[in-house]
């Protein structure tokens, strides 16, 4: 079977699942080619990538949110519409998507098959926890940002069949951790002055490691140590930590969760798939609060006092999860095989 796999390449967690993704497939393919888009990310991957498109990325901003300015300044409409119809999905057996838009809007427009295997599509699933104020057109753009006719989905808790406990990559699951009395941020919606005010604010006595992707080196500013982001040192700092303090995404606060790690959330603003995965964690017993202002400090100051770890059971069961989807697609997408998402 040759497959295409699709990573959508803003953010760190696409690329992180696809760390052990892209080498089970390749253990059960003849052929796996591998494409990336969207602006370059902070992750190098040890595999060819045979395609790189421009896609539909989304810019993180400085004030704990996404510039929409940039976001929509970088989609140049044109070049997006060119990548669709030159990629050739034709060319594969299979297209597996992780919210990437080029392989799933070139699968539609040739009316193939597109297989969502992701975090969005198991948020998306009306069995999993969802925000207290709807977001219809934060929802909208989730479902048609990357089309797909069946999906498989990742979440904090297998809330049904087809949602799984996250992918804990194996870098991860192999680390000792331990506690060496640090907290380790990771808030790239977030400006390196305010992160550092409101941290020297909170707390001089806590020693604070910070992740910024707004930082070119590192700098030292009393309890709180700026880096610019690196996969390595990230894992190695988030293994030592005492707590991690960051975005409501899905990959940093899962290795969190399976490191044993108390964690605190600030979702991204304008960001529906953020707000459903704080309320997610929320459920579970994570404290979320809504930004880094003085009426969000008693909740961080409660939680580096009296925050304790929640704790889960995420086991190792990515091949399976493959397995499952490559045995539906063999059979032609039987009755019981997950589709398309209302």
């Amino acid at each position: 079977m040759n497959i295409l796999y699709a990573i959508q390449g803003t953010g760190n967690g696409h690329l992180s699942r696809a760390l052990d993704i892209v080498p089970l497939l390749q253990q059960r393919a003849s052929r796996v080619d591998v494409l990336v888009s969207g602006p370059p990310a902070d992750i190098e991957l040890p595999f060819a990538v045979r395609y790189r498109c421009q896609g539909m990325g989304f810019v993180f901003g400085k004030k704990g949110g996404v510039n929409f300015v940039k976001t929509f300044w970088q989609m140049n409409s044109a070049a997006f519409l060119r990548e669709i119809r030159l990629l050739p999905v034709e060319a594969y057996d299979l297209v597996i998507s992780d919210f990437e838009p080029v392989s799933a809007w070139a699968c539609r427009r040739q009316g193939l098959p597109c297989v969502a295997l992701s975090h969005q599509s198991a948020v998306l699933s009306p069995h999993a926890p969802q925000p207290t104020n709807a977001d219809l057109v934060g929802r909208a753009v989730l479902r048609h940002y990357a089309p797909a006719t069946h999906h498989y989905g990742f979440h904090f808790q297998a809330y049904e069949p087809h949602i799984h406990t996250p992918v804990i990559r194996q870098q991860v699951r192999a680390l000792p951790a331990r506690n060496e009395g640090h907290y380790t941020v990771y808030l790239p919606a977030f400006e390196e002055e305010t992160l550092v005010k409101r941290l020297r604010y909170l707390s001089r006595s806590v020693r604070w490691e910070v992740f910024s992707k707004h930082s070119r080196q590192e700098s030292e500013h009393g309890n709180v140590w700026v880096r610019p982001v690196s996969g390595a040192a990230f894992v190695d700092s988030l293994a030592r930590s005492a707590g991690v303090l960051c975005g409501a995404g899905f990959e940093t606060p899962a290795e969190a969760l399976y490191l044993g790690k108390k964690l605190l959330v600030v979702p991204m603003k304008h960001q529906y798939e953020q707000a459903c995965n704080a309320a997610a964690l929320a459920a579970m017993g994570v404290p979320v609060v809504k930004n880094l202002k003085d009426r969000s400090l008693d909740v961080l100051d409660e939680w580096l006092r009296f925050g304790q770890p929640v704790p889960v059971d995420y086991p190792d069961a990515t091949g399976a999860v493959l397995d499952r989807l490559l045995a539906d697609a063999g059979a032609g997408w039987p009755a019981s095989a997950p589709a398309l998402v209302v």
